[in-house]
């Protein structure tokens, strides 16, 4: 008897993972302003809707917006030149940016959509409006590319697996299949970041500003991760040095 529910469980685990698996496969588009094939499970409608709804958390958790509307106008007047300049402009996504108060976290993230952030911390940092382009040009390289959406189906389709291996086999192999899973969701975004890169470099070239400096901003993100920041194997972002040196290759790529 023990025997039969053992065949049960590792029948529904399986067929729990071939459904997951289908469903990923079976949502398959090219993205038209990338040439990215890409496995999205949710419409641009969908993605804006989400980036509109998250957005005032979003703010909330990093204290709000800034204060300061002189540098709220530049923020916007860098980002919009940005989106009116390159194949932005011809998505379906209205861009909308956002000075947050934080003084201390660096960072700049893009919600699904066109709702881009970026923190007092980094702003403060940053030496020129042309490191502010690189900055905001790779987070509409996010939306464009339509990275959120594309890693919403990967986690999909992740936690499918891991949900059916859970069921059907044991606990040494879900474990197993769940480190597998976190590796390569690491991976993928790596890859997102340095698709971001380069559509930065395309989008700060085709409004008329400077690319090297996204080199520079790469240096500030190297130097306040500090000695002791996580490797590149155990993390979501390549290392700064990496991302230069692919920086490099797309100015090359692109400045012609």
């Amino acid at each position: 008897m023990r025997r039969g529910n053992s065949k049960v469980k590792l029948f529904i685990g399986v067929a729990i993972v071939l459904f997951a698996v289908f469903k990923y496969y079976s949502n398959s588009e090219v993205n038209e302003f990338t040439g990215k094939k890409q496995h999205i499970s949710i419409t641009s409608d969908e993605e804006i809707a989400i980036g509109l709804q998250s957005a005032p958390t979003m703010a909330q958790q990093h204290g709000g917006l800034y204060p300061d509307q002189n540098y709220q106008k530049l923020v916007d007047e860098v980002g919009q030149k940005l989106v009116n300049n390159s194949i932005a402009k011809q998505t379906a996504y209205t861009y909308d940016f956002h000075l947050l108060r934080d003084p201390q976290t660096i960072n700049a993230f893009a919600l699904p959509g066109g709702q881009i952030f970026i923190t007092y911390a980094l702003f403060s940092k940053l030496e020129n409006v042309d490191q502010l382009a690189g900055v905001l040009g790779h987070e509409i390289g996010h939306v464009v590319g339509r990275h959120s959406a594309e890693r919403m189906a990967k986690q999909g389709l992740t936690q499918g697996i891991l949900s059916g291996v859970s069921v059907g086999f044991d606990p040494s192999t879900a474990q197993g299949a769940a480190a597998i899973a976190n590796v390569l969701n690491l991976s993928y975004g790596r890859d997102d970041e340095l698709e971001s890169d380069d559509l930065g470099v395309k989008f700060m070239i085709d409004a008329g500003y400077n690319p090297n400096e996204l080199i520079g901003v790469m240096k500030i993100l190297k130097e306040a991760a500090g000695p002791n920041r996580t490797p590149e194997r155990m993390s979501t972002h390549p290392d700064p040095e990496n991302r230069i040196e692919k920086i490099k290759e797309a100015i090359e790529k692109y400045k012609n």
